[in-house]
């Protein structure tokens, strides 16, 4: 069993740390990619606040299809010329999005939707999942909250 305790006052370089290290600790020795997607999906809506949404697509056929995700039911399938985590799947650069409704192209899947911060995860330049969240507040991510999912996401890509 897991009990992370959680502190959402904490600097986010530690919410960052603890959240990275149970990551580490739920993916470690599991080889079942849904099950892992799934567990950090839990923990990233259970460590970051603000947010109305956390999950995974992963890359099948050249667009995006949903994966395991917390939050209100979201589109299916996205193709990659499409929204913030069809830009960043298609470019295999983050995307940290202020104002998702001026963001050309953004799939409103959540009306209440603000601002989004999209992460791909892959290997040797290759994407095969992207890593989204989404917050009802504008301009609710910044450097810090990238880098701290750019940390995740490398360490996911041998377990996703």
């Amino acid at each position: 069993m897991f009990d992370f305790k959680t502190v959402s006052d904490a600097p986010k370089a530690q919410i960052y740390a603890d959240l990275l290290d149970a990551v580490k600790a739920v993916t470690h020795g599991e080889s079942d990619s849904t099950a892992n997607m799934a567990n950090v999906a839990a923990l990233l809506w259970q460590f970051l606040p603000d947010l109305n949404w956390a999950g995974f697509y992963r890359m099948v056929d050249d667009e995006l299809v949903l994966g395991p995700f917390v939050g209100k039911p979201a589109c299916i399938r996205i193709a990659l010329d499409k929204g913030v985590c069809g830009a960043a799947a298609r470019t295999g650069e983050a995307q940290l999005v202020d104002d998702v409704h001026v963001f050309p192209g953004h799939i409103a899947c959540d009306g209440d939707t603000r601002s989004e911060l999209v992460v791909p995860v892959g290997k040797n330049d290759i994407v095969t999942h992207v890593i989204d969240l989404d917050s009802p507040s504008l301009a609710r991510f910044d450097a810090k909250d990238r880098a701290g999912i750019t940390a995740i996401a490398a360490y996911l890509s041998d377990y996703i």
